[in-house]
C-alpha cells in the first residue's frame, strides 16, 4: 500500500465501508450508504471513481461487476490526515495540539495511564 492520498470527508465515509468489507461491489457500497447518508446511487459511484483516480482504491472487474479494495490502509490515511491537520492548524507544532486535546478530552484513568506510559517511552528515546 502506497502513499496516502488526500480524501474528502464524504470520500472518507466511502473508504470506511471498503476498509471494513473489501472486496466490495459498488452495489454493496450503495446499499450500505444510500439509506444511512441519503446519498444517491450515482453520487456514491462518482466517489468510488474519484477514489480510484486518487489511488485510494483499486478494483477488479468480473463481467459487469467491479470489486473494490483499499489501495491504502486506514492507518496510512489517518497518519496523512493527522500530518495535514497539524501543519494547517498548528504550523506543524505538536505541543499546542496535544495540550489542547488533553485539556478538552474526557479521559479515563486507564487512558491517562496509557498517555503517561507513551510520554515516558518518548522521553527515554
Amino acid at each position: 500500500m502506497g502513499k496516502s492520498p488526500r480524501i474528502s470527508e464524504a470520500e472518507w465515509v466511502v473508504m470506511e465501508v471498503v476498509w471494513r468489507r473489501h472486496p466490495v461491489t459498488a452495489l454493496e457500497v450503495v446499499r450500505q450508504l444510500a439509506a444511512h447518508k441519503q446519498w444517491q446511487d450515482q453520487t456514491i459511484r462518482t466517489m468510488l471513481r474519484r477514489l480510484i483516480r486518487k489511488k485510494a482504491l483499486s478494483y477488479r472487474a468480473e463481467g459487469k461487476t467491479y470489486y473494490y479494495s483499499p489501495a491504502v490502509s486506514r492507518e496510512q490515511c489517518v497518519r496523512g490526515e493527522s500530518r495535514s491537520f497539524l501543519e494547517r492548524v498548528f504550523g506543524g507544532a505538536a505541543h499546542p495540539l496535544l495540550v489542547q486535546l488533553v485539556q478538552e478530552a474526557k479521559l479515563s484513568p486507564e487512558e491517562i495511564a496509557e498517555l503517561k506510559r507513551i510520554l515516558r517511552n518518548k522521553e527515554k528515546r
